[in-house]
């Protein structure tokens, strides 16, 4: 009989569910909320990419905030959330090599921080604590 997860692991992928959440939620907003030119003061590429490509970059973050943790709060497909994991993982790729690509390395930190967690997410509720579904 397989052994019920630990609580403390519980607690640590609710509270990485939640910070990542807040992250990823909290970026998109930012980029959609914030002037171009101001973004671009803060994080040159942002001035430098197009309108276009920025914007979806911020549906991505917030698709993915939102889908890390809202299956799981509400355990309305749950297994969703996993997948959403899955997908953090590849924008925090796809932003690594985006600025590996163009010189900005040192700016990478983060994202390896970031993609990092969400794998513990995707493992943590696919094997080790699942959330249950609605009944």
């Amino acid at each position: 009989m397989p052994h019920p997860p630990s609580k403390l692991l519980h607690v640590g992928l609710w509270l990485v569910q939640g910070l990542l959440a807040l992250t990823f939620v909290g970026t998109a907003v930012w980029k959609l909320a914030t002037p171009i030119p101001e973004l671009g003061a803060k994080m040159p590429w942002m001035g430098q990419v197009p309108p276009g490509f920025l914007y979806l970059t911020a549906a991505f973050d917030l698709l993915g905030g939102l889908g890390v943790l809202l299956p799981s709060v509400t355990r309305i497909k749950p297994g969703l959330a996993v997948l959403a994991a899955l997908g953090c993982v590849g924008l925090m790729a796809g932003a690594i090599v985006f600025h590996v690509s163009r010189g900005e390395a040192a700016n990478t930190p983060f994202n390896f921080l970031l993609g990092a967690l969400s794998l513990f997410v995707a493992w943590g509720r696919r094997s080790k604590a699942p959330v249950a579904s609605r009944a």
